[in-house]
């Protein structure tokens, strides 16, 4: 009776966590006029956060038409991607693992599936999409601010593992391995999501914005009489984080610096550790500039998992990427880069 007890009160958690969270997806759209000049802001709730573009256009009708386009494709996304969403498309292939058919996967999900799967390998499983059964009991550790048992960590890592996740990118169609598996693809959805907005705004024609998926930040054409989009490096935690003027490439950042709980006399992240299954404890945030918005998230969860040290020398082998590192160490804030 007890074990049912602990259990029922365990799921009334959990469903209150998602309560929450689910409130923040009820849609809302607005505009401004922007102070910086003729650039109109259009901001949505998605993905459980505000995302929001900056348009330099001086046709309003245009740009409206293009940010609603933009913001109807990231909830098409949101419904592949959702791992609170019981009907998304990652939900739906969640439940049917331990099957042993392969089952048919779209073009979006195998996109960043592979992505996920090369950099986990590469990585050494620093970067992992099949967290979901320690991100469920984090979540629950968290809210009950006290760690998660032992041996609900030991159950829980049995069912997680990337090489668990079986592909075939030929048919388009995959299989978990494991029954009781869950994905969850918060480090790489809202990269992959931003690219596709983009994407639709060049079609709609208009090419000078600024995308905000929820912190992660992809910049199109510059603004009209200027080298690019003005963006402060990591919300400038250390003075000497640059602000950078950007254009065609992205900026995401990762960190546990602002988003921490105390358990125990210890500071813990809300990112999780896939090799402990609880949170990071190194009070570190990392940025890092890429091509793709799918690849500065990506890269930026991992190399935050992966440490200060062998983080940057990760991100040196990239070309066209840039990032930096900052770490409080003893009380003394230090930023190290990849580049001079």
């Amino acid at each position: 009776k007890k074990r049912i007890l602990s259990y029922n009160m365990e799921m009334i958690l959990f469903r209150i966590i998602l309560l929450f969270t689910l409130c923040a997806w009820m849609p809302s759209i607005f505009a401004e006029k922007s102070k910086r000049g003729k650039y109109y802001k259009f901001t949505e709730v998605c993905m459980g956060t505000d995302f929001s573009i900056l348009i330099d256009e001086d046709n309003y009708k245009m740009a409206e038409s293009s940010a609603k386009a933009a913001f109807s494709e990231a909830q098409r996304l949101n419904n592949v991607f959702s791992d609170y969403k019981s009907e998304s498309e990652l939900s739906l292939f969640s439940k049917r693992s331990g099957d042993e058919l392969f089952h048919p996967l779209s073009n979006d999900l195998i996109e960043v599936f592979r992505t996920s799967k090369e950099l986990s390998v590469e990585t050494d499983g620093a970067f992992d999409i099949t967290i979901g059964p320690f991100s469920r009991l984090w979540r629950i550790s968290r809210f009950r601010k006290m760690l998660p048992p032992q041996n609900k960590l030991k159950d829980a890592m049995k069912r997680v593992g990337y090489e668990k996740l079986i592909l075939d990118f030929e048919n388009k169609q995959g299989k978990l391995a494991k029954s009781g598996m869950v994905l969850d693809l918060g480090g790489i959805a809202k990269g992959y999501t931003a690219d596709r907005m983009l994407d639709v705004m060049k079609a709609n024609k208009i090419n000078r914005v600024l995308i905000d998926a929820g912190g992660d930040l992809l910049a199109g054409d510059a603004p009209r009489g200027k080298m690019g989009w003005k963006i402060d490096i990591g919300g400038r935690k250390h003075p000497d984080l640059p602000s950078i003027i950007l254009s065609n490439k992205a900026v995401a950042t990762s960190g546990d610096i602002e988003q921490s709980i105390t358990l125990n006399g210890k500071s813990y992240s809300h990112l999780i550790n896939p090799k402990s299954g609880i949170g990071l404890t190194t009070q570190a945030q990392i940025s890092v500039i890429a091509p793709t918005c799918m690849q500065a998230d990506s890269l930026a969860s991992a190399s935050l998992v992966l440490g200060r040290l062998q983080g940057i020398k990760f991100l040196k082998s990239k070309p066209l990427v840039k990032g930096y590192h900052v770490q409080n160490i003893n009380n003394n804030v230090i930023l190290t880069k990849t580049h001079n």
